[in-house]
């Protein structure tokens, strides 16, 4: 049996590298004390709340996160890496590669797009709830401040948002310290308290877990709807886990977070022990008064941390959507001359950040958003179990008993806690299932026009071998210069050479049929591969993996040292601009054909996209009918 070891196990660990991981890695569960604990609780608040039940929401706290976080994520999950590189579409990838039929690899796409959409539903709710449960810290300092909480986070998310284009470079390097600052006075605040309520140390035994669930039975079902508030992030763990390898991340967690977080929880308990009323806010009457406000002002920037990592990670997500074909071409802009995942693409940071104040200005206040939080966090949770069963079996060789017997309980608790957030739809559940079916629906529409945009074109294209064949025999004027003809059928001859051939009867003297390959892993090593198919035709095959941005230009370059004559300032670029119409018969629902209408057409110009030469492409139009 083997376990598929990360390629980041062999990275070196030192203190920048965990220093790193704190502030990126972990930014997003390490703000979940602000609001999880006190969500769970107002269930059972309103008769007052019993020693037991405080005890009982605190042990289900713990255990999820030594379940979810520390068995599922940090030991099982991590393991399952695309060559280094994590996330639910590079786990998406891997299982697709044990796929043994093309129902199977699918039914496995459908399961990672329906994952990856609710990251987006997620990416655009964690920046909202952060901020807002940062920004209620000054309601316990004073009262008077409740007016300028709204107003006061809409402030910080625009700021946020607005500064994303200059790259999270020059920010990262105060992530790690203010991260490290951020766990260490909650998991200190909450040791003080622990002190004086030693007894709160027995919610560590499950006993109290399980004593609650049987007593309170649907009402349990309904606060596990709350108390995964308390995982939220855990994906991160695995998303980020190709910028430090799995070893760093499992210290982190094991040597810091983890302790910090499980004392600042076991802490609200204790005080909630001894003081009941301490429910209007547990996280921040944990410190006394002379410390609320630098407490808040921390909260802030450690919420400012966490945003900033989903919104990274939305974008990076955002780009393997693109490169895999599940979203129209997006404008990629890179923030870093060395660092390639360092990139800012602005379509889906004005989305993301239209959606945050959205959600800001209609729910005010983090209760209320905490509903509307568990729905995607949850589902992309079972999603990656899903997945992550079908890897371990199929890639790593574990036995069928012995998967069923680890991931069937982690995947049967992951459906608890995704129910149990179904019932808050009408609070607000809604929100990531609009989103997310939203998002669902558009990738699922462009992979699906895209096929049938690419079967319309093999169905319509002269076959590049009766191309060749006939070349010798017709009287084509071939004129200096070269040809680049971009095409996605490698074996069909481009329209764009067609319509050429047709208006202007000549074909360069050398020619180079262009097709960019995206592979289902984060990187390619082997980029080019070239075959000469007659003197002076060669077709170009550019290989570039989920985690790349293309740049034609810079490849082509390196065809010299392939042995083919190639002069940039020579070259031209031929490309056709599909213009897409319905055909006699649909093979899409009309809607369909009106959003994949709408994407393809606000879809970035393939000159932007692969960074070719505005002044030396030569576009031709055609309309095909799908």
């Amino acid at each position: 049996m083997t376990s598929g070891a990360s390629q980041g196990e062999r990275q070196p660990v030192n203190a920048a590298v965990l220093l790193a991981v704190l502030g990126i890695v972990y930014g997003d569960i390490g703000t979940s004390p602000l609001y999880s604990m006190r969500a769970a609780l107002l269930h059972f608040s309103s008769d007052g709340l019993e020693r037991w039940e405080i005890l009982g929401i605190l042990s289900l706290i713990i255990w999820s996160l030594i379940i979810v976080v520390t068995v599922k994520y940090v030991w099982l999950v991590t393991r399952a890496d695309n060559k280094g590189e994590g996330g639910i579409l590079a786990l998406m990838a891997l299982a697709q590669r044990a796929a043994v039929t093309e129902r199977g690899r699918w039914t496995i796409a459908v399961v990672g797009i329906a994952g990856a959409a609710l990251f987006f539903g997620d990416g655009v709710i964690t920046p909202a709830i952060s901020v807002l449960s940062a920004m209620e810290g000054l309601k316990v300092i004073s009262p008077a401040f409740e007016g300028a909480v709204v107003p006061l986070s809409v402030a910080v998310l625009l700021a946020l948002f607005l500064f994303q284009y200059r790259g999270t470079g020059s920010m990262g390097a105060i992530f790690g310290p203010i991260t490290v600052v951020w766990f260490g006075v909650i998991g200190l605040l909450g040791l003080i308290e622990v002190v004086r309520e030693p007894e709160v140390l027995a919610a560590i035994s499950p006993h109290y877990a399980v004593r609650f669930v049987l007593a309170y039975h649907l009402a349990a079902f309904i606060a596990l709807g709350s108390v995964v508030l308390a995982v939220t992030g855990a994906e991160a763990l695995y998303a980020d886990m190709g910028h430090f390898g799995r070893r760093p991340i499992q210290l982190a967690w094991l040597g810091f977070v983890l302790p910090s977080l499980a004392l600042n929880y076991l802490g609200q308990g204790a005080l909630l022990l001894s003081d009941r009323a301490a429910l209007e806010n547990p996280f921040y009457l944990l410190a006394p008064e002379w410390l609320r406000l630098p407490l808040v002002i921390l909260a802030t920037a450690a919420t400012i941390i966490a945003s900033q990592a989903m919104i990274s990670g939305a974008y990076s997500i955002a780009r393997q959507c693109v490169q895999l074909g599940f979203m129209p071409r997006l404008v990629v802009r890179h923030t870093s001359e060395t660092e390639e995942g360092q990139i800012y693409m602005p379509q889906v940071n004005f989305a993301l950040l239209l959606g945050v104040i959205i959600l800001v200005v209609s729910f005010r206040n983090s209760d209320s958003l905490a509903a509307a939080y568990g729905l995607a966090v949850t589902g992309t949770f079972i999603a990656t179990s899903m997945l992550a069963g079908l890897v371990f079996r199929r890639r790593f060789g574990w036995s069928l008993p012995l998967v069923i017997a680890v991931f069937l309980p982690l995947f049967l608790l992951d459906l608890a806690f995704f129910l149990s957030n179904v019932l808050k739809i009408p609070d607000g559940g809604w929100v990531p299932l609009l989103l997310g079916g939203a998002i669902f629906a558009m990738m699922l529409t462009w992979r699906r026009g895209r096929d049938l945009l690419f079967s319309r074109f093999r169905q319509d294209s002269l076959p590049l071998k009766s191309f060749l064949a006939r070349l010798p025999q017709s009287r084509t004027t071939r004129v200096p210069g070269i040809a680049v003809f971009m095409t996605s059928q490698a074996d069909y001859v481009p329209n764009a050479l067609l319509h050429n051939l047709k208006h202007n009867k000549v074909l360069h003297e050398r020619v180079l049929f262009v097709t960019v390959n995206n592979e289902d892993v984060p990187q390619v090593t082997d980029r080019r591969r070239v075959e000469e198919l007659a003197p002076g035709i060669h077709r170009v095959s550019l290989c570039y993996g989920f985690q790349e941005s293309p740049n034609i230009p810079r490849e082509l370059e390196g065809l010299r040292e392939l042995g083919v004559d190639y002069e940039p300032m020579q070259a031209s670029y031929f490309l056709g601009r599909e213009t897409v119409v319905a055909s006699a018969i649909p093979k899409m629902a009309r809607w369909q054909q009106w959003l994949f209408g709408i994407m393809s057409r606000n879809s970035v110009p393939a000159t932007e996209f692969f960074r070719i030469p505005s002044d030396r492409v030569v576009e031709l139009g055609v309309r095909v009918a799908i």
